[in-house]
């Protein structure tokens, strides 16, 4: 059973994400915060699979809550998922460079919804596609190479280009002759390699090096 937390000022919009997620019979709803220091406080206590957290809310917002949940430095993160009405360039960077598995506009839908917790559970980064990749480039602005642990595989290299245009493991799969799970090996290996988090980071540092 896949748990989430819900943080959004709106009880409203809690409520209506709570019957979407709860019709799906593998997610439950763990629990509910109408700040960021209620979301932070109950997702240290019950550690949901997944935190659905707006960005502007009452005590500290949403981007504080990344921050404290998945951002550099947390010894045991948590997936976080941005769900906001604002698509702002410096919103989506912030969010993603701070730990976000997913920037997700409210606007996108219920079944998007379901399939950016899914995709957070799953190690994948979802990010609506009304968010055009201009706003995802913002990610590969001319920056100092960083250090990696050890040069990437011609394989891995491939991988991480894949992911850089935005397919799925199994379309990255597919398109290499590889096995699904082959390719989530060797994004944990890129990880490693590179020191980043999660796939919003294999992309970032592709864009920038290769």
């Amino acid at each position: 059973m896949i748990e989430v937390l819900l943080a959004d000022d709106q009880e409203e919009i809690r409520a209506a994400f709570r019957l979407i997620l709860e019709a799906q019979p593998d997610i439950r709803v763990a629990a509910e915060a109408a700040d960021g220091a209620a979301a932070i406080e109950l997702a240290r206590r019950h550690r949901p699979d997944v935190v659905l957290a707006d960005i502007r809310m009452p005590v500290l917002d949403g981007l504080a809550v990344t921050r404290a949940l998945s951002g550099p430095g947390v010894a045991d993160p948590i997936r976080v998922v941005v769900v906001t009405t604002f698509d702002l360039d410096e919103y989506v960077d912030t969010a993603l460079r701070d730990g976000a598995c997913g920037f997700l506009l409210k606007r996108s839908g219920p079944a998007l919804l379901v399939e950016a917790v899914r995709a957070a559970v799953a190690g994948d980064a979802l990010i609506s596609p009304q968010i055009t990749v201009r706003l995802l480039r913002r990610l590969a602005r001319p920056a100092a190479p960083r250090r990696t642990a050890g040069p990437l595989t011609p394989r891995e290299t491939d991988i991480a280009r894949g992911v850089a245009e935005g397919r799925t493991n199994a379309e990255i799969a597919a398109s290499l002759h590889l096995a699904p799970g082959t390719v989530k090996n060797h994004l944990a290996a890129i990880q490693r390699k590179l020191g980043v988090r999660n796939r919003v980071g294999i992309a970032a540092w592709t864009w920038d090096n290769t």
